[in-house]
Order: structure tokens, then C-alpha cells, then sequence
């Protein structure tokens, strides 16, 4: 059970906040990751038949795949691991009109390539209800002054808010941290800079978090005289001398597009 980092949901309340936080769309497809013994799953896809949308689950454990299956009968179940999966199971959901969702109770140690993946598809969900590691869920969810990486990069994509805190007596058998549900919401209007540029400036600009947006710009950008960058950014309103905490998705974008076109 602990090597794939099952921790089972054991809250009736905390599963009713991930349900009532989904937007469930007529024809529409959810795709549940580790649905594990189905304590969320179970009541979702009650709730999915309702209002005539189609659930998807990804699990690893082969066993609790099959047993699933058989209580479940409105439910496509796919056995192995997301990590691989979830890549042509969102391309087969982005192709209904009504667009995809993801939820789940989410291993701590896929959590980063997992986010990874839905940040790179091309296809958005509409939104994303996670059960992650607490201080997971606040990275992704922080802003200026206290930016980072991970927030940087789902941030450019979608709204990020923690919906529930979650302790870990909530989880048979219980982690050694307690988690949060996060609720990523796609952005109305997605940015018009290239998603592989974005990244690229994200890189660079937090390589080193504790050097300067400058130094950290620089040294990745060796082709351009460092001189040219200073100017570069003070034209863009950003202090070089800043750290990389301090930048916003807005200002990013602009790196990205003024270094990396």
C-alpha cells in the first residue's frame, strides 16, 4: 500500500467540498486520478449520472482497478499509472464539446510531474480539484512577494485558491503531513505568450532563488550582454536587483516575451 503512496480519504464532509467544487457540464468528462477504494469516487459518479456527465478514473493498484469496476458500472475505469495514462486520457475528454476536468486524492511524490503534465497539454481542464500536500497546496497557491516555480508555472494557466485544509487523521492510513484540497480554475482569457517561452523565463528566473532576477537572467542568458538585460528590465518596470519571489505571472510573461522570441 505504501509504495504507491496510498492514503485513503476517510471524510465525508471534506469528499462533499471536492464534489460541490466541481462544474459539472451535461456530456462533459471527469477523469479522477487514484480513485483508490472509490470514498470519492462513489458519491461523484452518483452525482455524474445526475447531470448526464462521464467519469473517468485512473488507477494504479490493479486489484482496487477491478473492484471498482465491477461496483461501478457507469464508470470507465483505466488500470496503471497516471503519470503515463493521463496524456491521451485528457486528449480523448478534450474532444467533447463540454471540455474535461480533473480531480483526485494525489500521491505526494507525483504531485509536481503531475501538475507538469496538465500544465503542458494543450487542451486546459476547466478545473483542476486536488487533495495535495499542505505545503504543496500553499507553493502553488502563494503570489508576490513570496512567488515560486511551481506557483509560477500553474499560475500562467489558472487561478489557484485552497478550498479545504484536510489533516492527516482524515486518511486511513494517515500521512506524516497533513494535506489541502486546491482548486485550479482555468483563466477566462489564457495568455497570448507562448506557453515554451513562459517556461523557459520560469527557468531562468528562479534557478537560484536567493541571486537577483538579474544574475539569475543572465547567466542564462549568455547570448545577450548583461548590460542589454538591465536595461531591459528596468524598461519593463522590474527591478534587476529584485528577487525572483517578487515576480508576477504579468512580468514573466513580459521577460519571456522580450528575451524569448
Amino acid at each position: 500500500m505504501q509504495k504507491l503512496g496510498q492514503h485513503f480519504l476517510n471524510n465525508d464532509l471534506v469528499i462533499k467540498k471536492i464534489i460541490d467544487a466541481i462544474d459539472l457540464k451535461k456530456e462533459g468528462v471527469i477523469i479522477e486520478i487514484g480513485p483508490g477504494r472509490g470514498a470519492l469516487t462513489i458519491p461523484l459518479a452518483a452525482v455524474c449520472e445526475v447531470a448526464g456527465c462521464h467519469l473517468v478514473a485512473i488507477e494504479k493498484d490493479v486489484a482496487l482497478a477491478s473492484a471498482l469496476a465491477e461496483k461501478i458500472k457507469t464508470l470507465e475505469v483505466i488500470p496503471g499509472d497516471a503519470l503515463k495514462l493521463l496524456p491521451a486520457a485528457i486528449a480523448t475528454a478534450a474532444k467533447t464539446d463540454e471540455g474535461y476536468n480533473v480531480v483526485g486524492n494525489i500521491p505526494y511524490y507525483i504531485t509536481g510531474k503531475l501538475l507538469r503534465i496538465i500544465s503542458e497539454v494543450k487542451i486546459k481542464p476547466r478545473q483542476c480539484v486536488l487533495m495535495v500536500q499542505r505545503e504543496v497546496a500553499e507553493r502553488i497557491c502563494a503570489t508576490a512577494p513570496t512567488m515560486n516555480r511551481l506557483s509560477a508555472s500553474v499560475q500562467f494557466w489558472a487561478d489557484a485558491k485552497i478550498i479545504a485544509a484536510v489533516p492527516k487523521k482524515d486518511f486511513v492510513p494517515p500521512p506524516n503531513v497533513d494535506s489541502a484540497v486546491i482548486l485550479l480554475s482555468k483563466k477566462p482569457e489564457q495568455p497570448t505568450i507562448d506557453a515554451d517561452r513562459y517556461y523557459c523565463a520560469v527557468r531562468a528566473a528562479f534557478s537560484q532563488p536567493r541571486k537577483t532576477i538579474l544574475n539569475n537572467i543572465s547567466a542564462s542568458k549568455n547570448d545577450v550582454p548583461r548590460q542589454e538585460i538591465e536595461i531591459l528590465l528596468k524598461k519593463l518596470g522590474i527591478k534587476p536587483d529584485g528577487r525572483p519571489q517578487d515576480l508576477s505571472v504579468g512580468e514573466l510573461a513580459a521577460i519571456a516575451g522580450a528575451l524569448w522570441g
